[in-house]
């Protein structure tokens, strides 16, 4: 077996490796995805499992969002410009490609929400009339020779964020979520016709996604009311009541439980099918059923599904439910689709070999062997308050733990949010810094996701900086590892996982040989004043409110501690950036800067809060990989 631990493949080779993911299934089972094959993501479609794959958008600015109508061989897809993620809605028409724009307002933001029954209307959220306020809006889509209607406004939201979740089948209603936090949405249903809304949430802390009405008077979601971990539930029309049907359990999710969040689902009303996915410690268990018993006592009947090995997201049904589709990842396996076919007289995978998953869209590798890629162990380390923190801990190639005289740097890879979770994904970059010779510690400290809801509530407000103490704690569990070298470790994140690169260099200065922090906060009380406005309550709910929390708001701000700083930093950032903006990147390096701390920055005028084009990427990652080979 050939050894990689000295090669150089470049970032350009690993970044190049396809990405290829949100699959949709239109009514003559048409695979249609996302992959950014030329650079960035667009839709292409595939006729056959492996085939050539065809380029249907031709853009250069990345589509977020696809849905293929389910009347019609047509779909929706969502574009922006710069990375600015004010997203415009265009319909392409599969049979003589003719793409028509159904919103044309760059200053708003269009998200989308879902299709009407009949394939003739598209409801969606909008900022169009004022920053801070999502509407309703529902819109005549035309046809391949027909204009498309004007968005007509059909309820005013109450400010912030709002989601059109689901259309009726009758096309008389939609569901509507509104998030006030991570954690605690309401769930309303708008009735077209009157314009009313009723409330089906109660006052509890909870959240509702994946929501499909069940053709019985409820609607069929992935929800956490009641209970610590998310679960496949039933609402009821009627009373707003919760049943559990799938994946519920009334443990604690905490890490070193065995309680696990339910994350992803697709339902199919007329067949009665569903297929759901359970988060186990970051890795996807698949399961399916037929929905059976009445609207009392919903029962899940289950079939069989296909064992996973990593992770599947983005669950979608093709007609009839005779095949669902997903996104497909693993530590050393790109992001592809993968699809499952149902058969059999139980209606699971059939055992005449007619089922089972079918890789529908294999991504190479560039040529770089299986040995230039490499898989985490799940370790758990203890931080101060006797907790033991789950994280994700790869080696590069070819290094002996048990050589006291081979050790190696090591990057500590914050995950941002804070509410969301470090899962075993495929990383290019990441498998490109193994490559370099860095082990990489990828920490879910207190207030990630994926293990409950208390666990995510650990670092609200006051208990701030004990995440970032779990950071530290992280690093002690590293020099306690016989393959580190003590005086070589990084610290690295992305949007809040910027923060905490920065908060970390700034309470415990002394571990860090260098930083490197993506588009992150360097002073909440002005990332709140610059924030989006639509989405500053929402984030004031996580770190505290510019009225109440001010001083204690800079008090925990990494600008607030800036002569503590002692490394080399590199700043990244996007100057399109809605949701952090660049002045927080300018900010913070002209501050260490003045300290005589060497810092690096590099501000993409054409991004924003990610860096989306392949070209950007790799100057980016081959800058921070010059910048470390100086400073570590």
């Amino acid at each position: 077996m050939p050894d990689t631990a000295d090669a150089d493949y470049g970032v350009a080779r690993f970044l190049a490796i396809e990405h290829v993911d949100s699959p949709t299934l239109t009514p003559e089972g048409r695979l249609l995805f996302l992959a950014d094959t030329s650079g960035t993501p667009q839709v292409w479609t595939a006729d056959e499992p492996g085939a050539w794959p065809t380029r249907l958008t031709p853009h250069e600015e990345r589509v977020s969002a696809l849905a293929a109508s389910p009347a019609d061989e047509s779909f929706v897809y969502a574009m922006d410009r710069g990375s600015d993620e004010r997203d415009q809605l265009i319909r392409y028409d599969l049979a003589t490609g003719i793409e028509r724009p159904l919103t044309d307002d760059p200053e708003s933001k269009h998200a989308w929400g879902a299709w009407g029954p009949d394939g003739d209307r598209i409801a969606y959220t909008a900022n169009r009339e004022a920053d801070g306020r999502f509407d309703v809006f529902v819109q005549e889509v035309g046809g391949p020779d027909a204009r498309a209607g004007d968005p007509e406004r059909v309820f005013e939201g109450p400010g912030g964020w709002l989601n059109v979740a689901a259309f009726g089948p009758e096309g008389r209603r939609l569901v509507l979520t509104k998030a006030h936090s991570s954690y605690d949405e309401d769930l309303s249903v708008l009735d077209l016709d009157s314009g009313d809304t009723r409330t089906l949430s109660d006052d509890s802390e909870a959240t509702y996604s994946h929501l499909h009405f069940d053709g019985e008077g409820g609607l069929i979601c992935v929800t956490n009311r009641d209970s610590d971990t998310a679960y496949v539930g039933r609402v009821s029309l009627d009373s707003g009541a919760v049943t559990p049907v799938a994946g519920d359990d009334e443990g604690s999710g905490e890490p070193g439980t065995e309680a696990w969040d339910v994350d992803a689902l697709a339902f199919d009303r007329d067949a009665g099918r569903l297929a759901y996915a359970v988060n186990e410690g970051g890795y996807s268990s698949l399961h399916a059923g037929t929905l059976a018993g009445d609207a009392d006592g919903p029962e899940l009947r289950p079939v069989e599904t296909p064992a996973v090995d990593g992770i599947v997201q983005g669950l979608t049904f093709g007609p009839d439910a005779e095949r669902l589709a997903y996104t497909h990842t693993s530590p050393t396996e790109p992001y592809g689709v993968r699809t499952v076919a149902f058969g059999g007289g139980d209606g699971g995978v059939a055992a005449d070999g007619t089922g089972g998953e079918t890789n529908w869209t294999p991504v190479g590798r560039n040529g770089l062997p299986d040995t230039a890629f490499h898989a985490p162990k799940t370790v758990h380390y203890e931080t101060f308050d006797d907790r033991e923190i789950p994280a994700y801990w790869t080696l590069p190639p070819g290094v002996d733990p048990a050589d006291p005289d081979e050790q190696v740097p090591a990057i500590v890879d914050i995950h941002g949010g804070p509410e969301h979770q470090r899962r075993p994904w495929f990383y290019p970059t990441k498998q490109y810094f193994l490559n370099r010779g860095y082990a990489v510690l990828e920490p879910n400290v207190r207030g990630s996701s994926g293990y409950g809801k208390a666990y995510s509530h650990l670092d609200d407000v006051e208990n701030r900086m004990d995440s970032v103490a779990d950071v530290a704690a992280g690093v002690e569990w590293l020099h306690g590892h016989p393959a580190v070298d003590d005086d070589r470790i990084v610290a690295y994140g992305r949007s809040y996982g910027g923060f905490m690169v920065l908060a970390a260099i700034t309470e415990y200065p002394d571990l860090w040989a260098a930083a490197v922090d993506f588009v992150g906060i360097a002073d909440f009380t002005t990332f709140l004043e610059n924030t989006g406005e639509w989405r500053r309550s929402h984030r004031e709910a996580e770190y505290g409110s510019l009225s109440d929390d001010y001083e204690f708001l800079q008090s925990i701000s990494p600008l607030s501690h800036i002569d503590e700083v002692r490394c080399p930093l590199f700043v990244q950032h996007g100057a399109n950036d809605p949701r952090v903006p660049v002045g927080e990147a300018k900010q913070v390096a002209d501050a260490v800067r003045e300290r005589g701390v060497p810092v690096e920055t590099l501000i993409f005028e054409d991004e924003g809060h990610h860096t989306t084009s392949r070209e950007n990427l790799i100057e980016e990652f081959e800058a921070i990989a010059d910048f470390l080979d100086e400073h570590v």
